[in-house]
């Protein structure tokens, strides 16, 4: 089987100089919008970038974000993968299937074989590669169907990860991210700003990347207070008005969210220490 083999040393290095970022809307950073921009996002991968950008040597660090809400996978396979080779990265964050996995009768085994096949073209290339597993949706009403197919990808992640020596962010083992106040209210799928601040620090810590803020990203937010039944009956139909009828009049009709969309930042340009976004 061509994925066979020992297991392979991870990179021992702590600073990048071309970082690109793959995926879809959760890299693409919905939900964290950029102030000095209408429509437009910051996000995780931004936020990382930055403290890339802090770590290294000389203050920058040349970053694209390839990212497209609404991609499936081989959509991200196919025209962000090839892309992002060209460029030569050293650095690579690999975060996709999310979307597919909310499809039902989607196979995670496959996904899990078609993303390894991503994964050592860029090892093969010299990059390294961080991917993050999905977060485990217990708590939220119907999405946590997908529960048994997210854990089943989520264990291929970590396999992938030790026999290409690929980086890992656990998001599923996050408690944090079981706190509602992380997630937008309106969907419940792509985090708040305070979310992607924390999964920037957590990838960085898992990147081994120093960041002098990085203490409080593993702290819960104080207990919330309880609310009225009537409020949660009030939110809930507002969610599945808002965001569950539109997704699922979008599968019928075969569109996406993403259509027409190209990336934020399809190339690589530098990022400078001076203008971190935290």
């Amino acid at each position: 089987m061509w994925c066979s083999g020992p297991v392979q040393p991870g990179s021992d290095r702590r600073t990048w100089q071309r970082y690109i970022a793959l995926g879809d809307s959760f890299t693409e950073g919905l939900s964290d919008p950029d102030p000095g921009t209408a429509d437009a996002f910051v996000g995780w991968a931004d936020r990382l970038a930055a403290h890339l950008a802090d770590a290294a040597p000389g203050g920058d660090v040349e970053y694209a974000n390839l990212a497209v809400r609404g991609r499936l996978l081989a959509q991200v396979l196919d025209e962000q993968v090839p892309v992002a080779l060209a460029a030569e990265p050293d650095l690579v964050s690999l975060v996709a299937g999310g979307n597919d996995l909310l499809r039902p009768g989607v196979d995670p085994d496959r996904l899990a074989a078609d993303l390894e096949r991503a994964v050592v073209a860029f090892r093969d290339a010299g990059a390294d590669v961080l991917l993050a597993t999905g977060v485990d949706p217990r708590q939220t009403p119907i999405i946590r169907r997908t529960r048994g197919r997210v854990a089943v990808f989520n264990a291929h992640l970590w396999s992938i990860a030790a026999r290409h020596g690929a980086v890992v962010l656990d998001q599923w083992g996050a408690a944090w991210l079981q706190d509602a106040r992380m997630w937008d209210p309106g969907d419940r799928i792509h985090l708040t700003a305070e979310g992607h601040r924390r999964t920037a620090l957590a990838a960085a810590a898992a990147l081994g990347v120093p960041v002098a803020d990085d203490v409080d990203w593993r702290t819960p937010l104080d207990p919330a207070p309880p609310k009225a039944v009537r409020e949660v009956a009030a939110q809930e139909l507002a969610w599945v008005r808002g965001f569950v009828l539109p997704w699922i009049g979008r599968r019928l009709t075969g569109r996406s969210s993403g259509d027409g969309r190209a990336a934020k930042r399809p190339v690589p340009v530098p990022l400078h220490r001076s203008a971190q976004l935290r």
